[in-house]
């Protein structure tokens, strides 16, 4: 599937902390944590749980989410598909949608209950 503007405009434009309880229950149905889902978070952004619990007190939309996270140098290791796009083929004039699909896939494995390790990928030497 290709993203369109409007799409992007529309991830940008949604309030993570409407999102992030449905990421939490989807994780703890497949007996992971709270503690294991922020710290896939926080290795994708940077952001540490008080931070992190600090965004979603604001409301910040995903857009302010993205602009404030210090994305991680392997992100381009995180590959396949979510949702029906191939994260390796968005466009980078959409950015932001990309890396929020980035971090879904993030969040999948860890539901699908890949070791942690593997999450949190690491360059090859």
């Amino acid at each position: 599937m290709k993203v369109t503007t409007k799409k992007n405009e529309q991830v940008a434009n949604m309030i993570f902390a409407s999102i992030y309880p449905h990421y939490l229950s989807r994780i703890e149905k497949n007996g992971r944590t709270k503690e294991e889902l922020d710290q896939v978070i926080e290795w994708f952004t940077g952001f540490n749980a008080t931070s992190l619990q600090n965004l979603i007190d604001e409301k910040v939309t995903f857009k302010t989410f993205f602009d404030k996270a210090k994305i991680h140098p392997n992100e381009h290791l995180i590959k396949g598909v979510v949702c029906g796009y191939r994260i390796e083929e968005i466009e980078e004039e959409f950015k932001l949608y990309k890396q929020c699909r980035q971090m879904e896939k993030l969040i999948d494995e860890l539901a699908k209950g890949r070791k942690m390790e593997k999450i949190l990928r690491k360059e090859k030497k």
